[in-house]
């Protein structure tokens, strides 16, 4: 993959604009905290930042936890895509980016339980196979950080201790990444 450049000046606040298409690009949001590193050479980079990511192996073992006291598949995201899974295999998912509906679910910070007969939402984008049983959003702080999710690959009615298991898990999630 070629690196393109973009020549951008620093304003007076030591302010840089990223550019609209980049930001769309790569997912950037207004607000979106972002990594800044240097290179010996005089080099500046900037990676997009996700505090779940810290919590990746932490999420592994929830996952793992979940899902075989549960017996579903068990999945927890970030703000872009799948972090952690246990129940299906990994490449089917993992690092996927998340689906326009798990998005939007997420922005409205409000706990999902599918019923049947209702629209199935998928998990990630590009994919047919994992839809969301139960989802509750991961908040810290007031802000969004991701979604811990029950997927199942048929239609089949959600129980709702099934809710409340996301539900803790994602409050559990909310609170560490505070302290």
């Amino acid at each position: 993959m070629k690196a393109t450049g973009i020549v951008r000046r620093v304003d007076d606040l030591g302010r840089i604009v990223i550019p609209k298409e980049i930001r769309r690009t790569l997912k950037i949001r207004e607000g979106d905290p972002l990594e800044i590193y240097t290179e010996k050479d005089g080099g500046v980079i900037f990676r997009k930042y996700s505090p779940m990511g810290e919590f990746q192996e932490f999420a592994e073992q929830m996952c793992q936890s979940m899902g075989s006291n549960f017996g579903r598949i068990a999945a927890i995201s970030d703000r872009d895509s799948v972090i952690a899974l246990a129940g299906a295999p990994k490449r089917e998912l993992m690092d996927k980016p998340n689906s326009r509906e798990l998005e939007t679910l997420m922005e409205q910070r409000k706990s999902y339980r599918y019923t049947p007969g209702n629209p199935r939402l998928p998990a990630a984008q590009g994919q047919d196979k994992y839809f969301l049983a139960a989802a509750a959003p991961i908040v810290s702080q007031g802000d969004l950080m991701g979604c811990v999710m029950l997927l199942s690959t048929q239609e089949e009615k959600v129980e709702e201790a099934d809710q409340k298991l996301v539900q803790t898990v994602a409050g559990f999630l909310g609170l560490q990444m505070e302290s």
